[in-house]
């Protein structure tokens, strides 16, 4: 069975989409909060080579990020970051955005939507002590 990777077009279809994301965080007013986060990081530069190598494994194909570090655990990646649901939902938006843009239909492409979905809102985690609102109770339970 192909993996998701290879149905959306392999490695170049996701450098492909990976930059489209990244050009957009640049560029839509939903990407400000999230260029803001990886600023006070590494920077996007840093960011689109760590996303196409972690979407890499993600999605079935050569497991680049977790050849260099060890492991995929998304939760402890993005432990220092704090994430609401904004963040969450302008992220999807810009991925979807991306998406419709650079892949073709087909149910890998929803298969990987329903996915980022899942993940992005699991994502979201207590902002109390970042002084940041914690999110709603309808939020959270989206979450489980």
């Amino acid at each position: 069975m192909q993996s998701i990777l290879d149905q959306i077009g392999g490695e170049d279809a996701l450098r492909a989409l990976v930059n489209r994301f990244y050009d957009l965080v640049e560029t839509d007013p939903r990407g400000e909060r999230l260029m803001r986060l990886h600023l006070r990081g590494h920077g996007l530069s840093h960011v689109r080579v760590e996303q196409f190598d972690f979407l890499s494994g993600f999605l079935g194909g050569q497991r680049y990020y977790a050849e260099r570090h060890g492991d995929m655990d998304l939760r402890r990646i993005h432990a220092h970051v704090p994430i609401s649901v904004v963040e969450a939902e302008d992220w999807l938006a810009l991925m979807d955005r991306a998406i419709e843009e650079t892949l073709v239909a087909g149910p890998a492409v929803e298969r990987m939507r329903a996915t980022f979905r899942r993940v992005s809102l699991m994502l979201v985690n207590d902002l109390g002590e970042w002084g940041m609102p914690t999110p709603t109770p309808k939020a959270q339970a989206q979450l489980q």
